[in-house]
């Protein structure tokens, strides 16, 4: 069985306990305005250019078997995306590593063989490894294998997740996951529709789940701090007020960064008009909400 990463990120202190491995699994069913891993969005395999490393060689355009680079008059590379099919022969000419191929296939054997590099630093530490994205359970079959194998190495393991999963998939997939690192970003269904594309129902009921099926203490949830999106007032306290019932012990809160540049690289659209972080004030007061309810809150960015 073959799932697609787009990274693996060594030596993670800040997504479960002790030092970790981050994979980064590609594909995702929502489309947040604001989402920090654009490349994780799309299953598939995409090129990102990186105009101040070309040497304008025009070896790529040359390469591509779909004519998928054109040049225009001010010999600017135009990747054409919907000819380009992601087989990464112009990256592997490009000679100054301008074009460069987000996305692999990988075998559960071979994802396996990274994850237990590691196994060293995970028993000093008391760590595991991390499934991120994109969403992890996007790739529910494949998840589940490495999570398998994973378990028969007595490798803890944590996943991020938007909790935008079908019940039938996380039932599947839950007890073998050991830690749950869940998003909660927008307590309004109409909010979450605009700027997420999907509702938050099931969000919200999964979350109930997990509690509910005795998986309370295994449950931290991850808040996005969006300036004038996420951050507003009714959305904090409707967030705090839903959290208080499930009497969860643990928030982090991650400010937004401005990734344009990202995007741009990628050929997607980006949303956000808003390109300042949260103030350190605004985040003061969000996270004395959350203590203000018993949850330890840990700040981030």
């Amino acid at each position: 069985m073959e799932g697609v990463i787009f990274d693996v990120q060594r030596y993670a202190i800040h997504d479960g306990p002790g030092i970790r491995t981050n994979i980064y699994l590609k594909g995702c069913p929502l489309r947040c305005w604001w989402c920090q891993n654009p490349e994780g969005i799309e299953q598939k395999p995409q090129l990102m250019y990186f105009e101040f490393k070309c040497l304008h060689c025009h070896l790529c355009v040359d390469a591509c078997p779909r004519n998928a680079i054109v040049i225009d008059e001010n010999d600017i590379h135009r990747i054409r995306r919907d000819l380009c099919d992601g087989c990464g022969i112009c990256s592997s000419k490009c000679p100054s590593n301008a074009l460069k191929l987000v996305g692999r296939k990988v075998s559960v054997e071979m994802l396996v063989e990274e994850i237990k590099r590691d196994v060293l630093l995970y028993d000093a530490s008391g760590g595991g490894v991390t499934f991120t994205g994109g969403e992890p359970f996007f790739q529910p079959e494949f998840l589940k294998e490495v999570l398998l194998a994973c378990k028969e190495l007595d490798i803890h393991t944590a996943v991020e997740t938007s909790g935008f999963v079908s019940r039938e998939v996380l039932k599947s997939l839950m007890k073998d996951i050991n830690l749950f690192l869940h998003d909660i970003k927008l307590i309004r269904e109409d909010e979450h529709r605009i700027y997420t594309g999907v509702s938050n129902s099931l969000i919200l009921s999964n979350i109930r789940f997990l509690v509910d099926s005795g998986r309370r203490k295994d449950i931290i949830i991850r808040f996005p701090v969006i300036p004038t999106i996420t951050d507003t007032d009714h959305n904090v306290d409707g967030i705090a007020n839903f959290l208080a019932d499930l009497k969860l012990e643990e928030i982090h809160l991650l400010p937004f960064h401005d990734v344009k540049e990202k995007y741009e690289r990628l050929g997607m659209p980006y949303k956000m008009n808003i390109h300042d972080a949260p103030s350190q004030e605004r985040l003061k007061e969000i996270k004395e909400r959350f203590e203000d309810i018993g949850l330890k809150v840990v700040l981030y960015g």
